[in-house]
């Protein structure tokens, strides 16, 4: 799913992504951004360099900067190279057909595990970002989009059951709670599931998330199970 592109701003000359047209050139910008992608998920923003990169991706830096014109811009390119993947695979948990003949129960508990699938694969990309948004303004401005749209995605499936849900603004009530299990999920994919309380599995991590948004958001005769 396309993030959505509504008050982005002019990208600057820095950050700018020339792409290849010829098959060789593409073929060598789709394995830098491979490489990137690499570097960032085995040791972080900090091992994310331009000689890393063109080691990893076997290319001279010319190569390189025939496509950006700064590490920065690099970055960026890998980091919305990743997110591309990152977003497709979240098309098909949050498919709706999925839902057609979910309780209330279901809905809340099929949206959160499918929040959780969708990390799993990519915890250690997502961790990086995560960790570098505090200080890197234009990776916050655009991990804000993704989780925007991540949220969505939740709201769309969890407003099926808005009949039961027990506020008189379901829909605020469901963003409510997909900002708390979005912000417990990162914390957990940041530090760690032992971090802030004891380790448990992602099934015991869902199962409380669970409990805790459906006992928040459904009528105590259609609470969770």
């Amino acid at each position: 799913m396309p993030v959505p592109d509504a008050h982005t701003p002019p990208v600057d000359d820095d950050l700018a992504v020339r792409l290849p047209r010829q098959r060789r050139s593409r073929e060598a910008w789709a394995r830098i951004l491979d490489a990137g992608v690499g570097i960032v998920e085995d040791g972080g923003y900090d091992a994310f360099t331009i000689a890393a990169v063109c080691e990893r991706a076997d290319v001279a830096p010319r190569a390189l900067y025939e496509r950006v014109n700064s590490k920065d811009g690099l970055f960026l390119a890998v980091y919305e190279h990743k997110m591309d993947q990152v977003t497709h695979d979240q098309d098909a948990p949050f498919d709706h057909s999925r839902w057609t003949h979910s309780s209330p129960a279901e809905l809340i508990r099929g949206a959160v595990r499918a929040m959780v699938a969708h990390f799993a694969p990519h915890a250690a990309f997502l961790r990086s970002v995560i960790l570098i948004s505090g200080v890197h303004p234009e990776v916050y401005r655009r991990g804000s989009m993704y989780a925007r749209s991540l949220g969505d995605r939740f709201t769309e499936v969890v407003m099926r059951a808005a009949a039961n849900i027990d506020h008189a603004d379901p829909e605020t009530a469901v963003r409510m709670s997909f900002n708390t299990a979005f912000s417990a999920l990162v914390l957990r994919v940041s530090y760690g599931p032992g971090f802030a309380a004891p380790a448990v599995d992602d099934d015991t991590f869902i199962t409380h998330l669970t409990d805790m948004i459906g006992s928040y958001l459904l009528q105590s005769a259609d609470g969770p199970t």
